[in-house]
């Protein structure tokens, strides 16, 4: 007798058999219980997931002697004929070899027909997406209006390739990848059944390598039988695959998450002179670190969905040892690695460069970082002056005490005097505008730059409104946001001793006046800046601050001006 190959052998023969897809399984034997099946059925998922051998298991739930059952009874002549592919009402027709208009006529003749023996007749097409666009509109009006005893099952990897005419005539089903903890349960039945001793590490590699598709695991397991024999260990899954061993895949992401560069080639070096797969190698590195990322954001319960136990506790010790932002970058950076090596010359010199530049990713301190230090410190600076003169240089190992500003309350502003009568705080704050805004400045360095170009226009209980001058309405852009709002209102709450209620920002028009009853109109006329010394020439001052606006504007210089608490003081051709 003929070998069969264990993937033959082991196929799937009753819906309960069908590893991973209990969604699919379940509605369908619920819809022939309930005498709820449908004339035309769609199956869509990756290779070696279980589409036909689900199509096969329903053809005989409907044609067994006992049927329609959801528990085909596999001795009765219908089903025996099924599984062993001659019954003659299950026709399996493969798309690929049958894409033609002419094949789609001779199908709709054949439909018209009863079946010979069972209850209904049954077309399997495999591989729809391969029909022509002709063959696909021949079939729309039978698909649509079959006769009562015909029922049709697809199946595709490509469901994107089928008209929408077609599929909004079938109920879809999505079958998905099956998990590597499925994958080793089923190949250890089927090594337990066969006698065969399979390490547990040896079936964690072959599941890595189905990528899903328990079809592909069974004949990798075949294969290997047929190299090593009874008794199968993980470096001759390795060695046949050209996969890379878990611990060492485990040590090169450990040494890239600590950046050790020199142990990350170390590690490229061995594998490449052990003949392993590189293109492989970067899929691996970059699903796990997917996990890794996943991990980090989501929680623990993102493991052990489609990981082993194994692989869940090195994904959970190795999170542990980079920043998620980090690890965001090194995905970012084996992602455009992974679709640039297909094409590489030197796929090696590509995943050395590519772990180089992840390795240097998780010990360079980022940009943001850096910014958000600095701003802490400039904060505490900024809060020590206020209090007080700061302590001398720490004469102990110990960190400098810091002034924190209390925001000022109403029912505590009440208690202090107010400096000025409500009717003159207009004028109160335009004359002290210069500490405002270096106060502000402690906060929100940027807006510094943008408010030495406004003006207190109207103080009431309820709002402080700061007016810019139509010359400098793009300021008025660049500074109203959240932040720049909430430090305005508490430094002016400290100046007038009392709750200011909003901070409002707008651009002033003519009829608007400045304290003083000076117009707006004629404040560049007096004071180039409304601010500065009337000796400057004023057509001078305009190309200067234009000039200092646009290196402000500057992506570049902005981040440095932000990161330094800085200012332009002078610009130089």
């Amino acid at each position: 007798m003929a070998y069969e190959v264990l993937a033959r052998k082991w196929r799937p023969q009753q819906f309960g058999d069908i590893v991973g897809q209990k969604h699919v399984t379940q509605t369908l034997t619920n819809a022939i219980k309930s005498d709820r099946v449908a004339h035309a059925y769609l199956f869509v998922g990756p290779r070696g997931v279980g589409k036909t051998s689900t199509a096969r298991i329903l053809a005989k739930a409907l044609n067994c002697r006992k049927g329609p059952t959801p528990e085909p009874c596999d001795q009765c002549d219908s089903c025996v004929e099924i599984m062993a592919g001659n019954n003659l009402d299950v026709l399996e027709i493969d798309a690929a070899s049958n894409t033609g208009v002419d094949n789609v006529r001779e199908l709709r003749e054949n439909v018209r027909y009863a079946p010979t023996r069972g209850p209904f007749k049954v077309y399997i097409i495999d591989e729809v997406h391969m029909l022509s666009p002709a063959a696909f509109n021949a079939l729309l009006k039978t698909l649509e209006e079959p006769p009562a005893h015909v029922k049709f099952i697809f199946a595709t990897t490509e469901p994107q390739k089928i008209p929408a005419t077609i599929l909004s005539r079938c109920q879809r089903f999505d079958l998905r990848r099956i998990s590597a903890r499925d994958i080793v349960t089923r190949l250890r039945e089927i090594a337990e059944a066969e006698k065969i001793a399979v390490d547990e590490d040896a079936l964690l590699a072959i599941a890595r390598g189905a990528e899903g598709g328990l079809r592909d695991a069974e004949s990798a397991l075949d294969q290997l039988i047929a190299f090593r024999g009874k008794s199968i260990k993980e470096e001759d899954v390795l060695a046949v695959f050209g996969l890379a061993a878990r611990r060492t895949l485990d040590d090169l992401i450990v040494a890239v998450l600590g950046g050790d560069i020199p142990k990350a080639i170390a590690l490229v070096d061995e594998l490449d002179e052990a003949g392993k797969d590189i293109q492989r190698l970067v899929v691996d590195l970059l699903a796990q670190f997917r996990s890794i990322l996943v991990f980090q954001y989501a929680g623990e319960s993102s493991v052990g969905q489609d990981l082993t136990e194994a692989q869940a506790d090195a994904v959970r010790e190795q999170a542990g040892l980079a920043e998620p932002a980090r690890v965001l970058k090194m995905v970012d950076i084996l992602t455009e690695t992974d679709n640039r090596i297909r094409y590489a010359l030197s796929k090696r010199a590509l995943l050395e460069t590519a772990l180089i530049r992840a390795a240097r990713a998780a010990t360079l301190v980022s940009l943001d970082s850096i910014i958000a230090r600095l701003e802490k410190l400039s904060a505490a600076v900024g809060g020590g002056r206020a209090g007080g003169a700061a302590p001398a240089a720490a004469q102990e190992e110990r960190p400098t005490p810091v002034h924190v500003s209390r925001p000022v309350s109403v029912g505590a502003a009440s208690a202090e005097k107010a400096p000025c009568e409500p009717g003159c705080e207009v004028s109160y704050l335009a004359e002290r505008w210069h500490e405002v805004v270096e106060r502000v400045g402690h906060v929100a360095p940027l807006a510094k730059n943008y408010l030495l170009d406004a003006k207190p226009v109207e103080v009431s209980s309820e709002a402080v409104v700061i007016g810019f001058d139509p010359e400098f309405a793009e300021n008025k852009e660049r500074v109203d946001y959240p932040r720049n709002r909430k430090a305005m209102q508490k430094v002016l709450g400290e100046i007038l001793k009392r709750d200011v209620g909003s901070v409002d920002f707008r651009v002033l028009d003519s009829r608007d006046t400045l304290p003083g009853d000076v117009k707006v109109q004629d404040v560049d006329a007096e004071h180039p800046r409304g601010r500065h010394s009337a000796a400057v020439d004023p057509e001078r001052a305009a190309k200067a601050r234009k000039t200092k606006q646009e290196w402000i504007d500057n992506p570049a210089v902005r981040k440095t001006l932000e990161a330094f608490n800085g200012d332009i003081v002078d610009i130089r051709e």
